[in-house]
């Protein structure tokens, strides 16, 4: 098993230094969940809600968080984010997100993508949280990324 990177030999963490990498593009996407109440699922979908529509909002979160990962995360590297694309979908149970984060840098674009997913169904939570306190978040993470010193990634779900 290879040693963690933010931490020297004497458990003291750091920042990567990534001054010595390659710049190139770099891509990832990833993906999560938030289950609901099917019946208030069905009304949400069918009648809608007061605050507007949740899954374009949710999109806009998403887009917004990925920009910021930075100050959100604490040794993760700012990013230039040139695409950053956000997709809820209701379904049966709630609602699934998945987020394609797109740079040109010196590190990935894992943390991006992440972070649009988990920001996304947190604003999802929260303009139906007066419908359904009990959702779940859950199941995100990381099904693929290309580029960078340690290759392509994909996982399919």
């Amino acid at each position: 098993m290879s040693e963690l990177t933010h931490f020297h030999t004497d458990g003291r963490v750091h920042m990567v230094d990534v001054s010595g990498k390659d710049i190139t593009e770099r891509t990832a996407v990833a993906k999560g969940r938030i289950t609901l109440n099917k019946d208030i699922m069905h009304k949400v979908v069918s009648e809608g809600t007061k605050k507007g529509d949740p899954s374009s909002i949710a999109e806009i979160a998403g887009i917004m968080a990925a920009k910021r990962t930075a100050e959100i995360v604490p040794l993760c590297h700012p990013l230039p984010v040139s695409q950053c694309e956000v997709e809820v979908s209701a379904v049966n149970d709630g609602y699934e997100v998945t987020a394609y984060v797109k740079t040109t840098g010196k590190t990935g674009a894992e943390m991006e993508a992440l972070t649009a997913v988990s920001a996304a169904c947190l604003t999802l939570y929260d303009m139906l949280k007066s419908l359904d306190k009990s959702m779940v978040i859950g199941d995100i993470r990381l099904t693929e990324k290309t580029g960078g010193k340690s290759g392509d990634f994909r996982v399919d779900v």
